[in-house]
């Protein structure tokens, strides 16, 4: 919290008359009553402490352990001795700002007048050795309080914290005369937003008292979660004094939650609380994520430790041992602990006892406290365990030991600046007997050196290189707890491998793996994330892709398509090659549809052989014999055509194809005209020395047939020369299949050549339908008309099949088509004459073509028949 601007200006007025710096004080009284409650030696130099004195006594105590370890080197500031004067913060700002004020003026020193006449003394005649830089405050809120900053920019008042990680603390406009030796939170939000993530945990609630540190660190953690696509379940920032009320509040919002994994950002005194109400609730399962602020926090596993299992946090970087550090804390004697009251405080706690005319006696607020006996005189720190004197987890007091030593570098290194080369105006080095702050200050920002043999460097905001250990919080057999090293985060380590993790050691809440904590599921390959309106991103459904789209990842944001040659497979999480389709000789309707054109033109050809063996026969004679002869041969070659229909389609294929088809059928019908029209002439010319038939001759029979073809030949042409077939790819109608098709090219010129053979066929039907009443010896028109009728009902048929079906099943249709109007030319007009042939051929002579059954034809005319 922050001090109003009028009540700081009384606060100083009670201590100096004029506001200015401590080393250009005038006519001032020194009205503040002397500190007893701190601990102060002196030197040449002496460094300010702020510690929350009652919270932790090693703090201070490894303070004052490394001033001691300077003093005594020899190649570390040997002409200059170190001091210190260290205070108490409680941990409050008003109590730091106060501190700190008394800090910067100087420690008060006792006349010879007497304590009576201090109030009196005048600020000239007070001795005072003004501490330029300060160790501390520990907490965020006290470090950052801008009224407190502003007076120490006016009183040229440097601090460096060992233990304030707030992210703001790293603005150098707002705090410039801010330093410290614990990481900003902005590296350890970096880390616990990479562990959730690790452990696939994107519904986590998070909480955190009401304080600049948990506020920042909340906002945080809410900017970086997103990049690794983790949502906040809750978001619940209780009051430090945590009331029932408050505390149901907040439970409630555990206990409603579907998340079971819980960042809580606060101090140890707050966690207990909490957890006190979790256990009178029965609350189990939790998983907890500790800030660095309590996750080394042991007093916490007496009570609770049923509901710490399987704890993760970050704590920072620990020294595996100080050298010394566990002697000088516990060669503490009776005969010490008088110097203050917070030692004798420490000291009753500890062995449980009382001292004759403590300080402390009756501040205390134990009722059993006048009920413990007096202390012996003889205890002694190293019989005995306490938190005190506990250094395997030297975390904050590595911190401290940090800045003790950061502050001796730079005094160091101030003190060996060489003459003209120095970093100030005109090249001038700072005097080390009266020295600015702020040239400390600039040579601090520099420093690099080894502590312990870790390097300790700096960047440009005053914050130290981050490195985190990631800490399990176990329980061993005896039920102790043990706080297991699982992992590390390292932000000088390159993007992508800072944070190291060996999760087969971890101990979990519950069971053997780290529980789920999701607000929905994964969505698997196939699917994509399809987000749910007014919901936080982690809360979605899985839809599956669209045809044509796979996602080969899971939780993929979208479906990519697959390319135009491949296809998603059943699963839509891998593009496969497409099916490819056409109409094969190696599968079965394939080979039937081969065989069956085969065999048409086998027996066509079959058929021409017998007629061409009984060519001399009347029958034979009677039914235009040479035009009988070409369309044999025609119709052997329109099941010879459906051949090309069959086998994967190629250009030049296409391009024979459709017009071998046209051309052969034209000529087949243009026969059938020729010999229709020449039955139809030859009956009807009744009268004597009629010259019709001469028009009728064989020369123009086969002419005409040629004509008819000629017309056909000249459409296919044109359709090849303008827009010819081709194959072509059509995934139009499967897209999961490339049908190999022949495309018309242009579908005028295949639905000409249709409508050409149409033609023909209907100028044949009409004719032979004319004929239809001639005497049946001579009657070929009637079978000529049967075939007529069945080549349109195929053809008729074919079209709506054909539009409608697609791929091979459309050559199929049109195989068939060819095959069927084909064999119904061929049984039609010559299964008839092949029964006489074979099988009557006792029919086939003159004898049975007398007259007698033409009263009504001249005998030329049918002389001319039987000779053409």
């Amino acid at each position: 919290m922050a001090i109003p601007s009028t009540k700081l200006l009384v606060f100083l007025s009670l201590i100096w008359s004029k506001p200015g710096s401590a080393a250009a004080l005038n006519n001032c009284v020194f009205l503040v009553e002397e500190e007893k409650n701190s601990l102060y030696e002196d030197g040449d130099v002496v460094i300010g402490g702020l510690f929350p004195l009652h919270y932790s006594l090693v703090w201070y105590r490894t303070m004052t352990f490394a001033i001691g370890e300077i003093n005594q080197r020899s190649d570390l500031l040997p002409q200059l001795k170190l001091g210190f004067h260290i205070r108490d913060s409680c941990d409050d700002i008003p109590v730091s700002l106060r501190a700190s004020l008394l800090l910067v003026n100087g420690q008060p020193e006792r006349d010879s007048r007497g304590p009576e006449s201090d109030s009196n003394l005048g600020c000239a005649a007070v001795q005072r050795t003004v501490s330029p830089v300060i160790i501390g405050g520990a907490a965020s809120g006290v470090s950052m309080t801008t009224v407190l900053q502003k007076v120490n920019y006016c009183l040229l008042l440097y601090q460096v914290s060992y233990f304030a990680s707030c992210s703001c603390l790293s603005n150098q406009r707002e705090f410039p005369t801010f330093m410290r030796t614990m990481p900003s939170d902005a590296f350890q939000i970096k880390a616990l937003a990479q562990l959730v993530s690790y452990f696939g945990w994107t519904w986590v609630g998070v909480i955190g008292v009401e304080s600049d540190y948990a506020r920042f660190a909340i906002q945080l953690f809410l900017e970086e979660s997103v990049q690794y696509g983790v949502c906040a379940a809750y978001i619940h920032v209780y009051p430090v004094l945590l009331s029932q009320q408050a505390l149901d509040e907040l439970l409630d919002v555990i206990q409603m939650a579907s998340s079971k994994v819980i960042i809580n950002f606060c101090l140890e005194s707050e966690m207990n609380v909490i957890l006190r109400e979790i256990q009178r609730r029965n609350i189990t399962g939790l998983q907890w994520i500790a800030s660095e602020a309590w996750a080394t926090a042991k007093s916490l596993w007496e009570k609770f430790g049923d509901l710490l299992t399987g704890t993760l946090g970050f704590a920072i970087q620990r020294a595996d041992v100080i050298p010394g550090l566990q002697q000088h804390l516990t060669n503490l004697r009776p005969s010490n602990i008088h110097e203050s009251a917070f030692l004798a405080e420490f000291w009753e706690e500890t062995f449980n006892c009382r001292l004759n005319g403590s300080v402390n006696s009756l501040s205390h607020g134990d009722n059993n406290y006048i009920d413990r006996l007096p202390c012996k005189g003889t205890e002694d720190l190293s019989d005995i365990y306490s938190p005190y004197s506990d250094v395997t987890q030297l975390r904050v007091s590595y911190n401290v030991y940090k800045a003790v030593y950061l502050v001796a570098h730079a005094l160091h290194d101030m003190a060996n600046c060489s003459v003209r080369k120095g970093p100030f105006l005109n090249g001038t080095c700072a005097d080390l007997k009266n020295f600015k702050s702020w040239q400390l200050m600039y040579y601090m920002k520099r420093a690099n050196f080894s502590a312990l043999g870790e390097k300790v460097s700096f960047d440009q905001n005053g914050d130290p290189i981050a490195y985190y250990d990631l800490l399990n919080w176990q329980r061993r057999p005896d039920g102790s707890l043990h706080l297991e090293k699982v992992g590390f985060y390292d932000a000088s380590s390159p993007a992508g491998r800072s944070l190291v993790i060996n999760d087969s050691v971890i101990q979990w809440p519950v069971g053997k793996q780290a529980s789920r904590s999701v607000c929905s599921e994964s969505c698997p390959p196939g699917f994509r994330i399809a987000r749910r309106k007014g919901e936080p991103i982690c809360c979605f459904d899985c839809v599956p892709c669209a045809e044509g789209e796979v996602s080969n990842k899971t939780d993929s944001l979208e479906c990519s398509r697959c390319s135009k040659d491949t296809w998603p497979n059943k699963a839509r999480d891998l593009c496969t090659p497409k099916t490819i389709e056409f109409l094969s000789y190696h599968e079965l309707m394939g080979i039937v549809l081969c065989v069956v054109s085969i065999l048409g033109a086998c027996i066509s050809l079959s058929i021409l052989a017998i007629f061409f063996t009984c060519k001399d026969t009347p029958l034979v004679r009677a039914n235009n014999m040479e035009l009988s002869f070409l369309l044999l041969v025609f119709l052997a070659v329109c099941f010879l055509v459906g051949l090309l229909f069959i086998g994967e389609p190629s250009d030049w294929l296409c391009r024979i194809r459709y017009p071998a088809f046209g051309i052969s059928f034209s000529l087949c019908i243009s026969c059938l005209l020729a010999k229709t029209a020449v039955v139809l002439m030859a009956f009807r010319s009744t009268l004597p020395g009629s010259n019709v038939m001469k028009w009728f001759g064989p020369n123009q029979q086969r002419a005409s047939a040629l004509l008819g073809t000629a017309v056909q030949v000249i459409i296919c042409l044109v359709w090849l020369l303008t827009s010819p077939p081709h194959a072509n790819n059509n995934t139009d109608y499967h897209s999961a299949t490339i049908i190999i098709e022949c495309a018309t090219g242009s579908a005028v010129g295949f639905w000409c050549v249709l409508g050409y053979i149409g033609i023909l066929a209907c100028t044949c039907f009409l004719m032979a339908f004319l004929a239809r009443k001639l005497p049946d010896n001579f009657n070929e028109a009637k079978f000529i008309t049967f075939s007529m009728l069945i080549f349109f009902a195929v053809w008729i048929t074919f079209i709506p099949v054909y539009v409608s079906s697609a791929g091979k099943y459309t050559v199929a249709v049109h195989i068939f088509a060819i095959l069927a109007s084909a064999f119904g030319l061929l049984f039609c007009i010559f299964a008839p004459k092949c029964y006489i042939i074979i099988l009557k051929p006792e029919k086939n002579s003159k004898k049975n073509m007398i007259i007698i059954f033409f009263p009504k034809i001249s005998p030329n005319g049918i002389m001319l028949y039987l000779y053409y």
